[in-house]
């Protein structure tokens, strides 16, 4: 429901990303089998899975066990799964977790040529993040970076209304009409917030092991001039 290849996004200073160098989406348990064999003809090299491992139990990808695969959560175990309102969310996990922010970026930066496919649940939060700082790197301007997460909740609203539908009590649905937005500004802020907190979006990164040699292989990946 929510997959999309990021090619054509602008890049500042001229050029643009790559078609079928960068793709976001939602849970593969739902893939059937055209699906996956669509997401190979689509030339997918490299899937990076961001869910835990409760989620890649009960869900489990048609992906795990292939080469191309790559289970890279940006959660620990222990970390909170929610909070009062996506800024805080998202803030948190980036602040907790460079390390593991970072490999997922340096999974995208070292896959083999073709197309890297980048997912968790939803393809909202952390699909969100980890797809904000590789365009973040790539030079795609905070507001196009805001208008692509955007899109989530167009592709996801069916599913967000019968969620909010069902909840248990109004405290509940208006939780959910708070988490299951995604405002442009919910990510630009999370950008704003690196830069502010950390100095770039480079530093923050290299704090988790991700190096200027990564960089310059996730620009040329992704960068079309």
């Amino acid at each position: 429901m929510n997959a999309r290849d990021l090619g054509g996004l602008p890049v500042a200073g001229g050029g643009s990303i790559r078609e079928r160098a960068l793709v976001r989406s939602d849970n593969h348990s739902y893939l059937t089998e055209a699906g996956v064999a669509a997401l190979r003809a689509y030339g997918v090299r490299r899937i990076v899975d961001l869910r835990g491992p409760n989620e890649c139990e009960q869900w489990p990808s048609p992906l795990a066990g292939d080469p191309a695969y790559r289970n890279l959560p940006v959660q620990g175990p222990d970390d909170p799964a929610d909070e009062p309102t996506l800024a805080e969310l998202y803030r948190g996990m980036l602040d907790r977790r460079p390390e593991l922010f970072g490999a997922a970026l340096v999974a995208i930066a070292e896959a083999p040529d073709g197309a890297v496919v980048v997912h968790c649940a939803a393809g909202k939060d952390r699909t969100g993040l980890v797809v904000a700082l590789a365009l973040a790197l790539a030079g795609v301007p905070d507001e196009t970076i805001g208008i692509d997460y955007a899109v989530t909740e167009q592709r996801m609203r069916s599913t967000y209304d019968e969620l909010i539908a069902n909840a248990a009590d109004d405290g509940e649905r208006a939780y959910l009409r708070e988490v299951l937005r995604t405002t442009p500004a919910n990510v630009t802020a999370a950008l704003a917030h690196v830069r502010d907190r950390h100095g770039s979006v480079e530093d923050y990164l290299s704090a988790g092991g991700f190096t200027d040699a990564h960089r310059e292989a996730l620009v040329a990946r992704l960068v079309e001039p």
